[in-house]
């Protein structure tokens, strides 16, 4: 009886999992999942709930009737199951509930505030699982049940870290040249170094000077979760990582595209300068669009140079458990570096980004899964109503305003009815594909510059456009389906070291990270403006 007890949160929470899928199921909660635009996820959150939910009741009975031990069944699932699904009924709220309300509330304040402060402030499943987490445990507490599971948090962190290098190719190297990877990579490792320096200066723990070097470095949540291990970084010293990144990357937001314009930087300059001076993915994008929303040559841009630095995230690793075994008095041979130290699951990424690069995925040469295709077949195409609409609007003359390379691509659209290369072309896979790219590009402008208004077509024709581009964007199902298996890493993970940060941990890590954090993020955007106009002109892409 008395064990029946102790395990009556896991009963609970798993008997309202499972309540939650049933009514999920029945679609009594449709009409509120279309209204937070969580409508495609219903399956997956009846699924999850039935699943979670089963288990939960499974192991609730287990424990009952089972007297607790010390075997590898008790230590590593029934011991931390209730914490576990605690943390993921929390994920699961914040995922499909939550992160919609924040962005409609978002949305409804865009006409006051003049920009969308989901995306300003960085509110996605991140930070508010994060927040989340600190705090119920700055306020209720970590429930007693619950201790044992939110330890695993970091484990789950890590099988994030490898579903991340699913995502990426070689082929985001070869985009950018060997001149172009030099300069990300000596940023890279300069910053590293320069934070390792200020962190001497200083006198800051090297627990806390590592794993910030590494989030200054390289990117934002990746980074650090991925360094963390290697320098023992604790909890807190993760949470003012990310805070100090997000911080910065807000306020380079709004000046980035300011000194862009004064300084007079073309398109391919400032995409190159904000992919390299600013950490978060999303905010490097949302200043790219800041600069410019019409040439979307800023934003691919800025999108490669950012990500690329992802793909140096080993070598970060490697020479940060060197630096860490000397400052910690230890001779490190070669052995210890690359074998002891280097965690294994850097080399789950590793692996990952190798299939990923040898095609085993989706084409090579895929981007974060998704790729260009465009071989002829119907669901490449537009539908009959939009070629006509598309045909007629040449035939009049109701595009106005493109240049010659825009109206020829449109005008190729019509011929074809989908975007290709040219049909005699279509054996030679190079040419033709190269061709399709160019007319892609070209559509893309289109629609870029009737969203400007700096162009006037009527809007059925920027529609029938945009669903062209559409159609030939193709997205690898495995890559998605193991990207969505990261972010729910991540989000349960997250949550889980929220949990472990209390106001004590962040008040007597005082100031002094956000100092170096300032400090070597405006060095770093200082130093690669300048050699961004020194070196980068006009065409960086191969």
């Amino acid at each position: 009886m008395a064990q029946t007890q102790d395990n009556k949160p896991l009963f609970i929470i798993s008997g309202l999992m499972i309540l939650y899928a049933m009514l999920a199921s029945s679609g009594i909660l449709h009409p509120l999942m279309k209204y937070l635009h969580t409508a495609k996820t219903a399956d997956l959150q009846v699924t999850m709930g039935f699943i979670a939910g089963g288990i939960g009741i499974l192991g609730a009975i287990v424990n009952s009737v089972r007297k607790p031990g010390n075997t590898i069944l008790d230590r590593f699932v029934l011991q931390p199951l209730p914490g576990i699904l605690l943390i993921l009924v929390m994920a699961m709220a914040i995922r499909w509930y939550l992160e919609p309300v924040v962005k409609l509330i978002s949305h409804s304040l865009q006409p006051v505030l003049g920009f969308k402060i989901y995306k300003v402030l960085n509110l996605n499943y991140v930070i508010l699982g994060l927040l989340a987490g600190v705090i119920l445990t700055n306020t209720y507490g970590i429930p007693k049940f619950a201790q044992a599971g939110v330890k695993c948090a970091r484990f789950v962190l890590k099988m994030g870290v490898i579903m991340l290098g699913a995502r990426y190719s070689f082929a985001e190297l070869a985009k950018l040249g060997t001149y172009s990877i030099f300069l990300v990579g000596t940023f890279v490792l300069g910053t590293v170094f320069f934070v390792l320096w200020l962190g001497n200066i200083f006198k800051q723990p090297k627990t806390m000077t590592g794993v910030l070097s590494a989030g200054m470095g390289v990117c934002g949540v990746s980074a650090t979760v991925a360094v963390a291990p290697v320098v023992k970084a604790k909890s807190e010293e993760m949470a003012y990582t990310i805070g100090t990144i997000l911080s910065f990357g807000i306020i380079c937001m709004f000046v980035f595209p300011t000194i862009g314009h004064l300084a007079g930087m073309n398109a391919v300059q400032f995409g190159a300068w904000a992919g390299t001076g600013i950490l978060n993915s999303a905010q490097v994008a949302a200043a790219a669009l800041a600069f410019n929303a019409v040439d979307i040559k800023t934003l691919k841009v800025a999108e490669i140079f950012n990500i690329t630095r992802i793909l140096f995230l080993p070598i970060i690793v490697l020479v940060l458990a060197t630096w860490f075994g000397k400052e910690s008095g230890k001779k490190l041979t070669f052995k210890e570096v690359v074998i002891d130290k280097f965690p294994i699951f850097i080399l789950g990424f590793l692996l990952l980004f190798a299939m990923s690069s040898m095609g085993l995925f989706s084409p090579p040469t895929h981007y974060k899964g998704k790729f260009i295709d465009f071989s002829y077949n119907e669901r490449t195409q537009v539908t009959e109503k939009e070629w006509e609409t598309l045909k007629k609007a040449v035939e009049t003359g109701a595009i106005q305003g493109l240049t010659p390379e825009q109206m020829e691509a449109v005008k190729d659209l019509v011929a074809q009815r989908q975007i290709a290369g040219n049909y005699e072309n279509r054996n030679d896979k190079k040419l033709f594909y190269k061709q399709g790219e160019q007319r892609m590009f070209q559509l893309e402008s289109v629609v870029a510059a009737a969203k400007a208004k700096a162009i006037e077509m009527p809007s059925e024709v920027t529609s029938a456009i945009k669903h062209a581009v559409k159609q030939v964007h193709k997205k690898s199902k495995t890559v998605t389906t193991l990207t969505d298996c990261m972010i729910w890493f991540f989000a349960f993970g997250l949550i889980g070291l929220g949990m472990q940060i209390t106001k004590k941990a962040i008040f007597q890590a005082g100031g002094w990270p956000l100092v170096i954090g300032v400090i070597s993020g405006i060095t770093k955007a200082s130093l690669s403006f300048l050699v961004v106009l020194w070196l980068v002109k006009d065409v960086v892409l191969k």
